[in-house]
């Protein structure tokens, strides 16, 4: 009797300590992944934020730029100029229409002012830094390349420290790469998190 009494409360404590294993190694989990998607919604939108600066750069220049300081001092002192478009169609006396296009300088506004009024606490001087890792910045490499027999511009950023170990560059779907937009060999601004 003595024996099934030792048995049975060690086989009680056994499991208490198995359940308590169990339970913290999966709220560890869970912990650990939401704080990968806290991080990385973190990351998505500085990266957003450079995709945003990256067009505005390259409507203004004819081309994307791989130099942080060309991009942060564009971001500072660039202006966006506000363009009124305006038509006039005459009909000719043959039945055709005659278009002619005017284009008006109306003003101008400040890239800052323009692309990241609504981003509290914005800083430039941080834009390439990704949020968490203090010292690691973006990857930022941007070129011209042929399709089609014409070049055109391309640009591409991404982080070069995941947060996510899972993500590796070495992984065939894009979707489990590191976090970036754009590409090296397609026309397109499109994150990876899209």
């Amino acid at each position: 009797m003595e024996k099934n009494k030792i048995y049975t409360y060690s086989t009680l404590l056994l499991a208490i300590l198995l359940a308590g294993y169990l339970v913290n190694s999966i709220k560890t989990s869970i912990d650990e992944e939401e704080r990968i998607t806290t991080m990385e919604s973190k990351i998505i939108n500085k990266l957003k934020m450079i995709r945003s600066a990256q067009i505005s750069y390259e409507s203004i220049n004819g081309e994307y730029t791989s130099d942080w300081d060309k991009l942060i001092n564009f971001i500072d002192s660039g202006k966006i100029y506000l363009i009124q478009r305006r038509e006039e169609t005459i009909l000719l006396e043959y039945g055709a229409e005659e278009t002619t296009l005017y284009l008006d300088t109306i003003g101008s506004i400040s890239v800052i002012d323009s692309l990241f009024s609504n981003s509290p606490n914005f800083s430039s001087k941080s834009l390439a830094v990704v949020p968490g890792l203090e010292n690691v910045k973006f990857k930022m490499w941007s070129g011209r390349i042929e399709k089609g027999g014409v070049l055109v511009n391309v640009v591409e950023v991404r982080n070069p420290k995941p947060i996510d170990t899972n993500r590796k560059e070495s992984n065939e779907a894009n979707i489990h790469k590191p976090l970036r937009f754009g590409s090296r060999i397609s026309i397109t601004t499109a994150g990876n998190w899209e």
